[in-house]
């Protein structure tokens, strides 16, 4: 045998990491469609790894698939966006609060820091905040807690994107990811805990202020 070719879920996964990509760095736009035929050709693959690729983004909440309309990327709205935040306002500063507290390593999130620091492009920025964030809470200790937020973390970028295109705010972030980490670094559990609540918080009420009148009008919460 001269040759092997590549198993199915390997070409699945190279074109969902691609997919996915193109729609967290906004080459790919809410509401667009995503035809088989196309990402196929695009990525040179059969239409059966990129089938199975869109039904695992379907999954994860970045794309919708409708039997009318076909796949699209998501559409990112105010109801979805604070849906998504309050989950990370919920359980992200408790994950990083428990990975202070017994001391984990943060070595991780400094890097990306760094890296984000020097990125050149907004989508090298804005993959590198991703990693700062899940930097901060995947050494938490629970397992589970931390899967809980992976799921959500694909959304919160999409909607970080969408946000960002509309009004870049970079270097206020990037000042709080420093303030952040300083706090962790420095054992801080409840004040890095608080600081990444506010970061989270404000960041949403920024980029979808109806969302924020809206929660306050149901709950009284910020």
């Amino acid at each position: 045998m001269t040759s092997v070719p590549t198993p199915i879920p390997s070409r699945t996964q190279y074109v969902l990491e691609g997919i996915k990509h193109r729609i967290l760095t906004g080459q790919l736009t809410p509401g667009q469609a995503l035809v088989e035929t196309e990402l196929a050709a695009q990525f040179g693959v059969s239409k059966t790894p990129v089938r199975e690729a869109l039904k695992t983004l379907a999954g994860t909440g970045l794309v919708v698939m409708s039997q009318y309309k076909g796949v699209t990327v998501r559409m990112v709205d105010a109801d979805m966006a604070r849906e998504v935040y309050d989950v990370r306002l919920l359980l992200e500063p408790e994950a990083l609060k428990r990975a202070v507290k017994r001391g984990a390593s943060l070595d991780a999130a400094r890097d990306a820091l760094t890296r984000a620091d020097a990125a050149t492009d907004t989508a090298e920025r804005s993959l590198a905040n991703r990693e700062f964030h899940r930097a901060l809470y995947l050494p938490c200790g629970n397992p589970l807690l931390g899967r809980m937020l992976d799921e959500v973390r694909d959304q919160a970028a999409l909607v970080s994107a969408v946000a960002w295109a509309a009004s870049p705010s970079w270097e206020r972030e990037a000042g709080e990811h420093r303030e952040i980490l300083r706090l962790a670094l420095a054992g801080d559990a409840d004040g890095a805990a608080r600081a990444l609540h506010s970061h989270i918080g404000s960041f949403v009420e920024r980029a979808f202020p109806q969302a924020e009148s809206e929660a306050q009008g149901e709950d009284g919460q910020a």
